[in-house]
């Protein structure tokens, strides 16, 4: 059997976090989101929102993180690894706020690519701003619009994952597997 890289993703409050810790509580490998650790780094130094204030510094900081993600995926021994979001979403994000980048950027999505792409649509009831989701419910919705025409330029076919409880939008998932 081929190992299953399985990518969640969406705009930011959508569930992608507590659909991974519900894989975790099945037994499933997770791999969780890593903006926050490197936020929470930023902060020790001072910077108060590092995306915001220095976005490409941000993302290529995210990149590294990423792609060590993806191979620690590639070896761990579980035949199917979920992802709390994606190279792509790196690249998405940088085109929400109209920032450019190098190229590597790109390359990095086509020498990291993942079996599927599960993402989770914008969903006003459960969406909470806190500290390090600093977007409203509107700029959610936007950056949901370019995650998925993202992914899409480097050729997934993305699964939108119904609203619902935890464990049904999980069991959608492992039923789509």
């Amino acid at each position: 059997m081929r190992k299953e890289l399985v990518v969640i993703t969406g705009g930011p409050g959508t569930g992608k976090t507590t659909i991974i810790d519900g894989l975790i509580e099945q037994g499933y490998s997770c791999f969780p989101e890593i903006s926050r650790q490197i936020t929470l780094e930023a902060k020790k130094q001072g910077i108060e929102q590092l995306f915001l204030e220095k976005p490409l510094l941000f993302s290529e900081l995210l990149l590294e993180g990423r792609k060590k993600q993806f191979e620690s995926a590639n070896q761990d021994a579980a035949d199917f690894v979920f992802l709390d979001r994606g190279i792509p979403d790196i690249l998405a994000y940088m085109h929400y706020i109209g920032d450019s980048y190098p190229s590597f950027f790109d390359q990095a999505c086509k020498d990291h690519t993942y079996t599927k792409v599960f993402v989770l649509p914008p969903w006003q009831e459960i969406y909470i701003s806190d500290e390090a989701r600093y977007e409203n419910y509107e700029q959610a919705k936007l950056i949901f619009e370019h995650l998925k025409e993202t992914y899409q330029t480097f050729g997934y076919n993305l699964i939108e994952v119904p609203k619902g409880t935890v464990e049904e939008r999980i069991l959608f998932i492992l039923n789509s597997l």
